[in-house]
């Protein structure tokens, strides 16, 4: 018993922290997201339920919605891939190999504003690096932040290029786990590099490559500080996701009780995804 009061006694402060930091706000959101409170003013009216209902007919939501799982996928699928083509190639500790994934790296220590001043630049339409490509090979310049169809596109891959060497690093991890003995059984049996691929590789690396997905996934829910910097959620809501919605609801329109509401529809979603990958990566564990 006495043990037990002791490891409490070590556990208190981070939980105290935690309390304050996250389950007192979590609740006091839970608390508003049923008023319509202003956020200014100390008087507000219980609304129920009215504020999700709300959102079923809030069409900007609904964008909001759909252009964070389009982020989402094309991050995901860019990141993911790209990450794992490096990976593979730079698996071996070789002097060049540690010299390019630190190279790969350097990005994800830069802050996001940063990122987005120096992508502003190069996405620049009249003076921009890629436009001066595109001039050099015959082609049109692209309007990359100001096309709606392409918006949204275009910031997932700057957000890809951001995080690409933090996801190298841990496929690397992964790689570098398998036993090279599996390896040279394929290459005895006749295996092809794709066969070796789908068959040792990929069944081996699932543990990191869930660990990627779900960081990926999730990152790409909160990338509020990159998209608030580059378009502020233009053009014509064409780059809102959630977390910029909810920003420009509570502090711009000044509807902390409609906000609230859908910061607690997106924790939910961050919470099932979250949920959801964490499921995946004990169904895929390997054990060798």
């Amino acid at each position: 018993m006495k043990n037990s009061k002791g490891l409490f006694l070590f556990i208190l402060p981070g939980l105290l922290i935690y309390s304050i930091f996250f389950i007192f706000p979590a609740i006091s959101t839970l608390f508003y997201s049923f008023t319509d409170w202003d956020g200014v003013v100390e008087s507000f009216r219980f609304v129920g339920v009215t504020n999700y209902v709300r959102m079923a007919s809030d069409s900007i939501f609904k964008m909001s919605f759909i252009n964070n799982l389009k982020f989402m996928l094309c991050v995901l699928i860019l990141q993911f891939s790209l990450s794992l083509l490096f990976a593979i190639f730079l698996k071996k500790n070789s002097k060049t190999n540690i010299l390019l994934r630190a190279i790969y790296f350097f990005p994800t220590i830069l802050s996001s504003v940063s990122i987005s001043f120096i992508w502003l630049f190069m996405y620049d339409p009249n003076i921009g690096v890629l436009h001066a490509l595109f001039q050099k090979i015959g082609l049109p310049g692209v309007n990359w932040l100001g096309n709606k169809e392409i918006a949204i596109y275009s910031i997932a891959i700057v957000q890809a290029w951001f995080h690409i060497g933090q996801m190298i690093v841990i496929f690397v991890a992964g790689l570098q786990t398998i036993p090279e003995e599996l390896y040279e059984v394929a290459k005895l049996e006749g295996a092809s590099r794709w066969q070796t691929f789908r068959k040792v590789t990929w069944p081996l690396i699932a543990p990191a490559a869930v660990i990627v997905c779900a960081y990926t996934t999730i990152q790409s829910f909160k990338a509020f500080d990159l998209i608030f910097a580059m378009t502020r959620g233009g053009p014509n809501y064409a780059t809102e996701i959630l977390s910029t919605y909810i920003y420009n609801t509570a502090f711009t329109n000044s509807q902390f009780g409609y906000a609230s509401a859908i910061s607690m529809i997106f924790m939910a979603v961050v919470g099932v995804i979250t949920f959801s990958q964490i499921k995946l990566l004990r169904a895929n564990r390997v054990d060798y």
